[in-house]
């Protein structure tokens, strides 16, 4: 019944805010082992997660991925917190891209705590965080990204409005690790959208 679908997305809906919530207040190791012993955890996450951005107007990885089709030049791409790795699936032809994340979904993804990657110093042209910058120990997924990164390269971020309460702060705070800001696009109501430059 309609009734028994509605209680049932309410349910999701819940369930999603509280795994949302224990990303961000957990530390990433600890999420890591928690999701790893309980893969149904992810599952539900990310089935509330799809349910939430397909509300949106637009979903900031759809704004990435044309952004990154644009670049004629093959590139090395690592996706951080991918989800199911659409970044590879929709680019895999066109560039490199490796896919990273707490539970591999499908064979695109590499489990593992993104805090620490099995690359190599240098060895990536882009990395790509979209909205997945959670956990309390966040800065060191940034760190993570410039060891991985050539100089010069490319460190973008998709993240939720209400996550970022100072943007100004959040940009201070990025550039201090050895990024430069290139861009932001605070266009859209529901994300904020920065591209930086590993300096």
């Amino acid at each position: 019944s309609s009734l028994q679908n509605e209680m049932s997305e309410t349910l999701k809906g819940s369930r999603f805010r509280w795994l949302n919530e224990l990303l961000y207040v957990s530390h990433s190791k600890e999420a890591f082992k928690e999701f790893s012993q309980d893969r149904s955890l992810f599952d539900q996450y990310h089935s509330g997660f799809k349910s939430q951005v397909q509300s949106w107007p637009i979903n900031p990885l759809d704004i990435i991925i044309e952004e990154l089709k644009s670049i004629k030049q093959r590139k090395k791409i690592a996706d951080l917190g991918c989800g199911e790795a659409q970044l590879a699936e929709k680019l895999g032809k066109q560039h490199e891209v490796q896919s990273f994340d707490l539970v591999a979904v499908n064979e695109r993804v590499t489990a593992c705590d993104v805090s620490n990657l099995p690359l190599k110093d240098e060895s990536i042209d882009i990395t790509v965080f979209c909205l997945s910058l959670m956990g309390t120990n966040f800065m060191d997924f940034l760190n993570e990204a410039k060891r991985i990164l050539i100089s010069n390269g490319t460190l973008k971020i998709a993240e939720i409005e209400s996550r970022i309460t100072n943007i100004k702060v959040f940009i201070e705070e990025v550039e201090k690790l050895g990024f430069k800001l290139v861009k932001k696009n605070e266009k859209n109501e529901y994300f904020t959208l920065f591209e930086f430059t590993k300096i």
